[in-house]
């Protein structure tokens, strides 16, 4: 046997991969250390998914962007729970925003209403003390009850009320309501009160019913 034929044969293949790679410059074999790093993104799909081995690179940029979209879509999530929280507490603060406003408001209206019985309750003390002279002098009664009319008109004034429709005012349908149209000398004119009007600044409180002048 010749030394030909004691030699395993070597393929080219077998050569190439057993051949170390070398360094253009110095000549020196290189190293996988030496190697630049490399995105090893697809390294990490084709570990978690397996059947993603072998994809050309088309389909492995669609995995990345489908990757991208479902990492936004988390964070989409989080900050969808984080304006579900806000909301719910801003819910939350109007509720007791508006429980507040209306104690607040009730106070108000029951503070009002003692105020305006106090200032009426001398005017009541004047109507018993006229109804009981009355009763004994009735020639008294009158006078007495005019009394407590002017008194009752000082209330509301200090209430902030202001009578409206005297006879002799102009006629303003914003503040009058004529129930009856009668001749006279002059046309819009209060000729008599059937119900004393009211009103606070620019609100109308209570309409007055009147009868007006109309000239022929």
């Amino acid at each position: 046997m010749t030394d030909d034929q004691r030699t395993p044969d070597v393929t080219d293949a077998e050569t190439a991969q057993n051949t170390p790679t070398l360094d253009a410059d110095s000549g020196q074999p290189v190293t996988d250390a030496d190697l630049p790093e490399t995105d090893n993104m697809q390294e990490d799909l084709e570990t978690e998914f397996p059947g993603l081995d072998g994809m050309d690179e088309n389909m492995f940029g669609q995995v990345q962007e489908m990757m991208a979209k479902l990492g936004r879509a988390d964070e989409l999530e989080k900050e969808n729970a984080d304006l579900r929280g806000r909301l719910a507490r801003l819910a939350a603060d109007f509720d007791n925003y508006r429980r507040r406003t209306q104690e607040d408001v009730a106070a108000a209206q029951g503070q009002g209403i003692s105020k305006a019985a106090e200032a009426l309750m001398p005017v009541y003390d004047d109507m018993d003390r006229a109804v009981t002279m009355g009763a004994a002098e009735p020639a008294k009664l009158i006078p007495g009850m005019q009394a407590v009319q002017g008194k009752i008109l000082t209330v509301f004034s200090g209430l902030g009320l202001e009578a409206t429709g005297k006879e002799g005012e102009a006629f303003d349908p914003q503040w009058h309501e004529a129930l009856q149209v009668v001749p006279g000398d002059e046309d819009d004119v209060i000729v008599q009160v059937y119900q004393l009007g009211f009103r606070m600044g620019d609100r109308l409180v209570r309409p007055a019913r009147v009868v007006v002048s109309r000239k022929d």
